[in-house]
């Protein structure tokens, strides 16, 4: 990466070095990543998930797969529909996790992460597998059908994990202090997520019945949590259900931090959120934060949240995690590559603060192909196709203009409105192999 801005380009160039360094292959596992606590040589399921746009947009995919499919083949009914939270180099469930089917450490949202994570693959890589392979497909039909039922105790179609059952089925992502959740609102969102993906894979397939059926979940778990979860008075969600049936009211920031990344918050409640209290308690759950705000529409924010990461003096800047989603983050938004199988084409759209004049990314792995991007403020594109068929480009700026500039030719731009209700204009352009595309705001 180049940009006028060397803060970014030094913070870049760590990030990806470090992220790349925690890669390997040649091991019993086959191909992996390090995404869990340096040193133990593995990768757990949140982490991973999480990990997903910076493993593709450094060419891991092949990596990333692996892992994913570890995730998928190991879910069993002997251990309620879990998979392994965490898998070693070894190809087998992290010991530091797991004794027994009967003994062994989960955080219940899991299994709904991994299936939104394996969606997003499908849209970057637009491998099929993730859509039709049988495997695939029986995780993500276990996971929202039978590992509901198992941990849904009472019947009300959300998933409970009593005190008695320890750490086999924590019912939240928030491994911290309070009271001991029954069901976390960060369970809640992550279901909600699973099954709008599914339904979207679902879509794809053309099988619209199966995916208007988990569509209907999902409009039902949005409400039940906007509606049912939402404490006006405080301006922010409850944190879980505890033992007792009640709310909890503990500020928890992961509890506000996860239902955000997830996207079951809809608009007004968000700008509540964002109010408050801005940062988690650690750099796991800090390494969310840019991502979060670059979806709502905070651009400036969640570069200062990038950035953050990017700050040598970091406290446990070298966890995984961490380099892992900030190269994602500077590609799928600040650069704004967002491949989009499902509809057959790469969009692009700059996110450049004031401090940044231009940026420039070359050799970024998508489809079949590597593109670069370079954009000069946020008026202007240039998009090669350095190797790969024949690409269909959207080339997306903000604002509304009439008119785009395409290769010097004057073009009638569409126009859109995002959900926070900005303008976005934007034309579309093949680009064949080796050539280079320009648009530009007239």
């Amino acid at each position: 990466m180049s940009s006028d801005y060397g803060p970014l380009v030094d913070g870049f160039a760590w990030a990806k070095g470090q992220a790349l360094a925690y890669a390997f292959e040649g091991d019993p596992v086959g191909k992996w990543y390090e995404a869990a606590l340096p040193g133990r040589e593995a990768f757990c399921m949140r982490d991973a998930s999480h990990q997903t746009m910076g493993a593709l947009a450094l060419g891991l995919a092949e990596h990333h797969k692996n892992m994913m499919h570890k995730f998928a083949v190991n879910i069993a009914e002997s251990r309620d529909w879990c998979s392994y939270w965490e898998i070693d180099r070894y190809d087998r469930p992290a010991p530091v996790d797991y004794r027994s089917d009967e003994d062994f450490w989960y955080n219940l949202p899991a299994n709904f992460d991994v299936i939104q994570a394996c969606y997003r693959t499908y849209e970057w890589t637009g491998d099929d597998d993730y859509l039709l392979h049988p495997d695939f497909d029986r995780f993500y039909r276990r996971s929202l059908t039978d590992y509901v039922k198992a941990w849904d105790r009472d019947g009300d179609g959300l998933m409970e994990s009593p005190k008695e059952n320890g750490v086999r089925g924590i019912p939240t992502y928030w491994e911290g202090g309070g009271p001991r959740a029954l069901t976390g609102g960060d369970l809640v969102a992550a279901q909600f997520v699973a099954n709008l993906a599914y339904s979207r894979m679902l879509a794809l397939r053309d099988e619209d019945r199966e995916a208007e059926r988990y569509l209907a979940e999902t409009e039902r778990l949005r409400r039940l949590y906007n509606d049912g979860w939402w404490n006006s008075e405080l301006g922010r969600f409850h944190t879980s259900i505890i033992e007792d049936g009640s709310f909890d009211t503990t500020y928890i920031p992961a509890m506000q931090i996860f239902p955000l990344y997830f996207g079951i918050v809809e608009r007004e409640k968000a700008d509540r959120l964002f109010e408050g209290p801005a940062v988690g308690v650690n750099v796991e759950e800090n390494s969310y934060l840019a991502e979060i705000h670059y979806e709502y529409g905070r651009d400036e924010t969640a570069f200062s949240f990038l950035m953050a990461q990017l700050d040598p003096g970091l406290e446990r800047r070298d966890y995984p995690e961490n380099p892992f989603t900030a190269v994602g983050v500077i590609v799928r938004y600040l650069v704004g590559v967002n491949p989009l199988a499902s509809a057959g084409l790469i969009e692009t759209r700059p996110r450049l603060p004031g401090d940044v004049a231009w940026i420039l990314l070359e050799h970024v792995p998508v489809f079949e192909n590597q593109i670069g991007v370079h954009h000069v403020g946020l008026g202007e594109t240039h998009l090669a196709n350095e190797t790969g068929p024949a690409l269909r480009w959207r080339a997306v700026f903000p604002g509304r203009h009439q008119l785009l500039v395409v290769d010097g030719t004057r073009v009638e731009a569409r126009t859109r409105f995002m959900a926070e209700g900005k303008a976005e204009s934007y034309v579309e352009v093949d680009v064949e192999e080796g050539a280079t595309r320009r648009v530009r705001v007239e």
